[in-house]
């Protein structure tokens, strides 16, 4: 299985999380400067012309790029307070469209960087579009504590009979 992880503005992926991630599969995460341009799904995917992606997870920013590319080449994703906002219709060639596919969505309703309302308004206007799985978490903020990363990765990767 072939895991492309998106990270967020001023963040990479640490160790802890890529190896509970290397558990499920071969884990590619390019380092992204978001800083001139936000949505960058075609600049990511040119990365890795030759790998076909089973699965797209990220965190923030990176979760809306995850978001588009999901939704591009009908892969699964598991995303972590995308700010949904932000989202442009960015249409695409890929070599490996399917079709709309499974999110799981992980809101923090106390993030004060990515608005929760924000998002759900987002999702309740496309819900037509994607099947979705969305779980919000009042306590939770922006950054995703390890433990809670953990259970939502194995949370998603046991609906995919892993």
């Amino acid at each position: 299985m072939n895991i492309l992880y998106l990270h967020g503005l001023e963040s990479k992926l640490s160790n802890p999380k890529r190896k509970i991630l290397q558990e499920y599969g071969s884990v590619f995460a390019p380092d992204i400067d978001y800083e001139k341009r936000h949505l960058q799904p075609k600049v990511i995917l040119s990365k890795y012309p030759e790998v076909e992606f089973n699965v797209i997870i990220g965190s923030s920013m990176g979760a809306l790029n995850g978001y588009i590319i999901s939704e591009n080449i009908g892969r699964l994703a598991l995303l972590f307070n995308p700010p949904l906002i932000k989202y442009r219709k960015i249409n695409f060639s890929a070599r490996f469209t399917k079709g709309l596919a499974y999110k799981q969505l992980l809101l923090g309703g106390s993030d004060e960087v990515v608005n929760p309302s924000e998002t759900m308004e987002f999702l309740g206007r496309h819900l037509k579009k994607s099947e979705l799985e969305i779980i919000t978490d009042p306590q939770l903020g922006h950054r995703i504590p390890q433990e809670l990363f953990w259970e939502q990765v194995r949370t998603f990767f046991s609906k995919l009979c892993y």
